[in-house]
C-alpha cells in the first residue's frame, strides 16, 4: 500500500525503541532523548530505503516486539495504533500470499478497533451500528485523535482490499470513506495526499454496478497526484490499477505506469513507496495485454 504516514512510522519506531532502550537501560530520562533520536533515524533509514527486501526481511521483528510491548500494556492506545499500522502495511505491501494477508490485516484492524475505542469511547459502539448513527459519531472526532483515526482507516483499508470477496468487508466501504473524510478535517495535512489516494481506492474497488464510484475515485487520484507534485508514484499505480483497469481505460493505464517507470524514485520521505510503486507498475504493464 502507498502513501504511508511518516508520522505513523515514526511513532512506531519510536514506541519500540523506547521501551527496548528502557528495558536495557531503566532511565526513563535517557531513554527519552536517546530514543526519540534513534526514531527519527529509523523512520528516515525506512522510508528512504530503496532496497524493499531489506526492509520486508526486518519489519517481523518489529510486529514481535510491538506485540510482546501489548502483553504487558495490552490498553495503551498509542501501542496498539502503531501495531495496527506496522501490521497493515506489513500485510498488505509485502506479503503475497493472501490468507497470511487477510490473518494479518484481520490483527491489524483488531488493533486499530481497539485503539479508536480507548482514544474515542462512541468508537467503540461501531461495530453493527447503521451508518446514519456512525455518521453522527464522527462530529466529536479532533485533533487529538487524528493519529489513532489515521491508523483505523488504514488499517480497514487494508483489511478491505485482503477480504475483497467477502461481502462483510466490502459492506465497510461508506464507514472507511466517511471516516476518512472525516480526518481531511482534523489533521494537520502533512498526509493529505495519502488520504486522498486512500479514497481513491475505496472508490473504485467494485464496479459501478455494484456501487462503486470510479469517477469520485478518479477525482480523488487526480488530487492525491496533485498535492504530491507528482512525487507520490503510488498515487499514479493506485489510480491505473484501481481506475483505469476498472473502467477498461488501456490508454491512461499505460500513460499512469510509464510516468511512473520514468520518474526518478529517489526522494526524500518516500524513496521506498516509489521503489515498489516502479515493481508495480512493471507487473501492472506486463499483464496489460491480458486484462485488456
Amino acid at each position: 500500500m502507498q502513501g504511508i504516514s511518516a508520522r505513523l512510522v515514526r511513532r512506531a519506531g519510536l514506541i519500540a525503541l523506547s521501551a527496548a532502550f528502557l528495558m536495557t537501560t531503566g532511565c526513563a530520562s535517557l531513554m527519552s532523548s536517546a530514543a526519540s533520536g534513534l526514531a527519527d533515524n529509523l523512520s528516515a533509514a525506512v522510508l528512504n530505503q530503496n532496497d524493499p527486501e531489506t526492509v520486508r526481511d526486518g519489519a517481523p521483528a518489529y510486529l514481535l516486539l510491538l506485540d510482546s510491548f501489548l502483553e504487558g500494556s495490552p490498553e495503551d492506545p498509542d501501542l496498539l495504533s502503531a501495531a495496527a499500522t506496522l501490521y497493515a502495511t506489513y500485510g498488505f505491501v509485502f506479503v503475497d500470499d493472501s490468507a497470511r494477508a487477510a490473518r494479518l490485516t484481520g490483527r491489524a484492524r483488531d488493533y486499530a478497533t481497539k485503539a479508536l475505542c480507548n482514544s474515542y469511547r462512541p468508537s467503540c459502539e461501531w461495530s453493527g451500528m447503521l451508518f446514519e448513527d456512525y455518521q453522527r459519531t464522527l462530529s466529536g472526532l479532533s485533533g487529538k485523535h487524528a493519529d489513532f483515526v489515521f491508523s483505523y482507516g488504514l488499517a480497514s483499508v487494508a483489511y478491505i482490499q485482503a477480504h475483497s470477496g467477502d461481502y462483510t468487508a466490502i459492506a465497510m466501504l461508506p464507514y472507511s470513506e466517511a471516516l476518512f473524510e472525516r480526518y481531511l478535517k482534523i489533521n494537520d495535512g502533512s498526509d493529505d495526499a495519502s488520504i486522498h489516494t486512500y479514497l481513491g481506492m475505496l472508490n473504485t474497488i467494485i464496479p459501478p454496478a455494484a456501487g462503486g464510484k470510479p469517477e469520485k475515485g478518479r477525482e480523488h487520484f487526480e488530487q492525491a497526484i496533485s498535492i504530491s507534485g507528482g512525487r507520490d508514484l503510488g498515487a499514479k499505480v493506485a489510480f491505473a490499477d484501481g481506475y483505469a483497469r476498472l473502467m477498461y481505460d488501456r490508454e491512461l493505464h499505460d500513460r499512469l505506469l510509464n510516468e511512473v517507470l520514468a520518474a526518478d524514485p529517489e526522494v526524500p520521505g518516500s524513496t521506498l513507496l516509489n521503489v515498489l510503486a516502479q515493481r508495480q507498475a512493471v507487473q501492472l504493464l506486463e499483464s496489460a495485454d491480458d486484462y485488456f
